[in-house]
């Protein structure tokens, strides 16, 4: 029996970059003699064992062959008789099929070496073409290394095109394509994955807007904005507000770039928050460029933000409008500025002293509303005068 680190530690660790997770290969043994070991069994579609001390995965050497169509159409053969060649001849990408051993040698039976030094990414066989998802990794790989200086191979990228155009993209569930591009969105160059699956005509597919289909690049001029750093460092709950920042500047320039009526929610399958958070924000992005919002309007937009309740949901569509609109007139004009004030302004108002004044029930929200926007109509005042000073 022999073990392997394989995949993206061995990259990364040639790459100078930080590894985290390590993914191991198991060539010349059986399940049971893992089992005897002390490893646990935990794989359902092919054998994947815990380390009895680690917890680290380790998975038996295999090779697929296609059975079915899509992601999930394969059969797989893992028994003492696989070899790491074998195993490593059935990976996306070459730089993702390099092995060290216990010893620290190397094995690159694909070149994967040399294309990390040339900073390609290249599929190891036609057989990358029978697994659709493919196309969405090797998208999101070229946006994770981008700022290295990587591209795709121009035969890979032609396979990736063929693979848009043959159906199988369509096979692919819409929430594995939202697993897919949450990742993409966390990278430095969220944009560089949709740029790619729209030069290879696979992003008018995944949006169902083939008919509307052009080849124009994409610029997503927005998205842009918050490129240039990763996000795997922060915190889960941090990075997943950054994630839904990037989602909604993401939907306001596929909106802006290939039609008002693309659905990214419906492709994606993203979760309700996100949505709800680039519906809100593209509400608002609209009303903004109309006309300076008043104290009435001001305060449909903190009701329909649930913004006394749900602070945190306003300030997710605050922030995406600070980002869109950053060094613009309308992010100066005190409509503007009393939404960025409003809540803290409004905070002030004394529900008690309304309860005192003898309303009930429905009373007590009304005044509330009515004091409310009178306070908004006072900061709109405030800031004017504020503005006329010298």
């Amino acid at each position: 029996m022999k073990v392997y680190v394989v995949g993206g530690a061995v990259r990364d660790e040639l790459l100078g970059l930080p590894v985290t997770d390590y993914d191991y290969v198991v060539v010349g043994a059986t399940p049971e003699q893992l089992v005897s070991e002390g490893y646990t069994a935990v794989g359902n579609d092919f054998p994947v064992f815990l380390h009895p001390q680690t917890h680290e995965e380790y998975a038996l050497a295999r090779t697929e062959r296609k059975s079915g169509s899509g992601y999930t159409g394969f059969t797989c053969y893992a028994a003492p008789d696989v070899s790491l060649e074998d195993d490593l001849l059935r990976r996306d990408l070459t730089i993702n099929a390099i092995a060290r051993d216990d010893d620290g040698k190397l094995h690159d039976p694909h070149n994967g070496i040399a294309d990390i030094h040339a900073r390609k990414l290249r599929h190891v066989s036609n057989a990358f073409q029978e697994d659709p998802l493919r196309v969405l990794r090797v998208a999101r790989f070229l946006a994770r290394f981008y700022e290295l200086g990587f591209s795709i191979a121009n035969e890979t990228l032609a396979l990736m095109q063929q693979m848009a155009t043959s159906g199988e993209l369509q096979t692919l569930t819409a929430e594995r394509v939202w697993q897919e591009t949450y990742k993409a969105l966390t990278t430095a160059n969220p944009e560089v994955y949709f740029q790619v699956l729209q030069q290879i005509g696979a992003l008018n597919i995944l949006l169902n807007t083939a008919n509307q289909a052009n080849n124009s690049e994409l610029m997503l001029t927005h998205l842009q904005k918050l490129s240039g750093s990763a996000l795997n460092n922060l915190t889960v709950e941090a990075r997943e507000e950054k994630v839904i920042h990037r989602y909604v500047l993401l939907c306001i320039d596929l909106h802006a770039e290939i039609s008002a009526t693309v659905d990214p929610a419906k492709a994606f399958k993203v979760p309700q928050r996100f949505q709800r958070a680039a519906d809100e924000t593209e509400f608002l992005y609209a009303e903004l460029q109309k006309s300076e919002l008043t104290a009435k309007q001001l305060l449909t937009v903190f009701q329909r933000n649930d913004s006394w309740r749900r602070p945190e949901q306003f300030n997710i569509v605050l922030t995406c409008l600070q980002i869109i609109f950053a060094g613009s007139e309308i992010c100066e004009r005190r409509d503007f500025k009393a939404l960025e004030n409003g809540l803290a302004a409004m905070a002030n108002i004394d529900v008690q002293k309304i309860m005192a004044a003898g309303f009930k029930h429905q009373e007590i929200s009304e005044q509330l509303n009515v004091q409310r926007e009178q306070v908004l109509a006072q900061l709109l005042t405030t800031i004017t005068n504020e503005t006329k000073q010298p």
